[in-house]
C-alpha cells in the first residue's frame, strides 16, 4: 500500500534532517543528490522545514553560483539548547550547547567529599544555571548526565550504591524540580565515554569493540554490532568486580577491593610507580596521570636516543636510558596487570577491538596500549586490537553532549505537526 502524501512528506522530510545532522549544511542540490528525490520535491521539502523553522540558510556555495542551489541550509542552531554534566565523585563538569553540538559555555566546580548532601547539590545545580546564562540561553530542552554507578534499565535512575555520594542520585531530582521543562537523563560515564569514542574518537570504524575505563576507577562498555549492551540489570562493564589473582579476599558486593579494580584504579597505579621507582620527583604530586605521563615520556625519550645513534658510547645518553629503566618496568607491570581485565572481555566477548580510555589511557597512549596489545597476543589465539583514546577524560562529557543532542533532534525533528517554539 502506497504512503499517503502526508506521510511521504514526513518520511522526506525527516530524511532530509538527518542528512543534515550527520553531513552538516548542504545545498538544495547536494540534498537532491543524496537523498535521490526530485528537484521539485527538495524545493517544496526546503520551503517547508524552512517555514517550520527547523533549517535556515546559512550562506553559499561559491561566489560564481547563484540561484536556489547556490543557497547552503543548515539546521537552526539556536532552536534549542542542550546542558551536559560529567559527576565525579570529587565535582562536576557541565558544557551547555546549542542544538547542533556547538559548546556555548562550559565550566566546573570542585566539591569536596566532606561537604553535606544539601550544599552539595545547590553548588551543582548553581553551576548549571550560571553556565546556561553565559551561554546566553533562556531555558534548556535537554539535559545528558554521566555518572559513576548502574543506571536502571527500567527506570532510568541512578541506583543505591554505598560507594557513591548521596548527592549524585539528589542531583537529577533537583534538576528536574529547577528546570522543569527540561528533559533530564542519566548515563553510566563509561557508557558514555564508549558512545563519544565510537562516534568521535578511537572507534569511529568499528561497529563492535570495549571500551576499558582507567581513572579514579575502572570500568568497562561494551559495544556489539554498532548498540551499547547495558545488561539486565544496566550492570554490563562493572569490571572492578572482576575477581583477578594476587589480592587476599575477593570483592563483594558492595566493594570491589579484590577485584581488578585492585590493580587498576587510580590508587594502586600511583603505588605500582612507587614499587618500581617510577615516582614523580619529591616535592610533586603523584597523580596517576602523572606518574603515568611521566614514565611514558622517559622511555619514549630514551628510545629516541637510542635510536639516532648507532652506538650508545655518550654518558648522557647512556644516563638517560638508565633513568627509563624504572619507568619501562613500571609500565610492563601495569600492562601485564590491564592484560588480565583485557583478556577476560576478550574470552567472553571477542570484541576485535579494546580502547584503553579515561585519563590514564590518554597519559599512557601508545606506549602502554603497544605493551597490553602484545600481552593479549600471548594471552588468547583472538585476534584483538587494543587502542588508546583520542578522547580521554573528556569522553564523558562530550558522550553526554551527543546523546542529548540526539534525544532534542529526535523530538523536534519527529513527523508530524511541529509547532514553531523556541526554547
Amino acid at each position: 500500500m502506497p504512503a499517503s502524501p502526508s506521510t511521504a512528506r514526513a518520511i522526506n522530510d525527516r530524511l532530509a534532517l538527518r542528512l543534515l545532522q550527520q553531513e552538516g549544511p548542504l545545498t538544495a542540490g547536494q540534498l537532491k543528490h543524496l537523498t535521490g528525490l526530485s528537484r521539485p520535491t527538495i524545493a517544496d521539502l526546503v520551503e517547508r522545514l524552512t517555514a517550520a523553522g527547523l533549517i535556515e540558510v546559512v550562506g553559499e556555495a561559491g561566489e560564481q553560483r547563484r540561484g536556489p542551489n547556490a543557497k547552503v541550509y543548515g539546521i537552526v542552531a539556536g532552536r534549542a539548547h542542550l546542558a551536559a554534566l560529567d559527576v565525579r565523585t570529587e565535582g562536576v563538569a557541565v558544557v551547555v550547547a546549542d542544538l547542533v553540538g556547538r559548546v556555548l559555555a562550559e565550566e566546573s566546580v570542585p566539591i569536596g567529599g566532606d561537604m553535606a548532601t544539601g550544599p552539595a547539590v545547590e553548588q551543582a545545580v548553581a553551576l548549571v544555571e550560571r553556565v546556561v546564562k553565559e551561554a546566553g540561553a533562556d531555558r534548556l530542552h535537554t539535559v545528558g548526565i554521566g555518572a559513576p554507578g548502574l543506571i536502571d534499565p527500567a527506570s532510568g535512575e541512578l541506583r543505591d550504591s554505598s560507594g557513591l555520594p548521596e548527592w549524585h542520585r539528589r542531583l537529577v531530582a533537583a534538576l528536574q524540580e529547577r528546570l522543569p521543562e527540561a528533559r533530564v537523563s542519566v548515563e553510566n560515564e563509561t557508557n558514555l565515554a564508549a558512545l563519544a569514542e565510537q562516534r568521535d574518537g578511537a572507534a569511529r570504524d568499528r561497529d563492535t569493540f570495549v571500551l576499558l575505563w582507567l581513572g579514579h576507577g575502572t570500568g568497562a562498555a561494551v559495544v556489539l554490532d554498532g548498540a551499547l549492551r547495558r545488561g539486565a540489570s544496566g550492570g554490563t562493564g562493572e569490571i572492578g568486580f572482576l575477581p583477578v589473582p594476587g589480592p587476599a579476599a575477593l570483592p563483594s558486593s558492595t566493594d570491589c577491593e579484590g577485584g581488578f579494580h585492585s590493580l587498576a584504579a587510580a590508587g594502586a597505579i600511583v603505588n605500582l610507580a612507587a614499587r618500581y621507582g617510577a615516582s614523580p620527583e619529591p616535592g610533586q604530586e603523584p597523580s596517576v596521570v602523572g606518574v603515568v605521563r611521566a614514565a611514558v615520556g622517559l622511555v619514549g625519550s630514551a628510545v629516541a636516543q637510542v635510536r639516532s645513534v648507532p652506538e650508545v658510547d655518550d654518558g648522557e645518553m647512556r644516563e638517560k636510558v638508565r633513568a627509563a629503566v624504572p619507568a619501562a618496568r613500571f609500565l610492563d607491570a601495569l600492562a601485564d596487570r590491564l592484560a588480565v581485565g583485557v583478556a577476560s572481555v576478550v574470552a567472553i566477548l571477542d570484541p576485535g577491538c579494546v580502547v584503553l580510555g579515561g585519563e590514564v589511557g590518554r597519559a599512557g597512549g601508545e606506549e602502554l596500549a603497544a605493551r597490553v596489545q602484545e600481552r593479549i597476543a600471548r594471552m588468547t589465539p583472538l585476534p584483538t586490537e587494543v587502542r588508546t583514546t583520542t578522547l580521554g577524560g573528556g569522553a564523558v562529557l562530550r558522550g553526554a553532549l551527543l546523546t542529548a543532542r540526539d534525544r532534542a533532534q529526535e523530538e523536534l525533528f519527529a513527523p508530524g505537526e511541529r509547532p514553531v517554539q523556541r526554547w
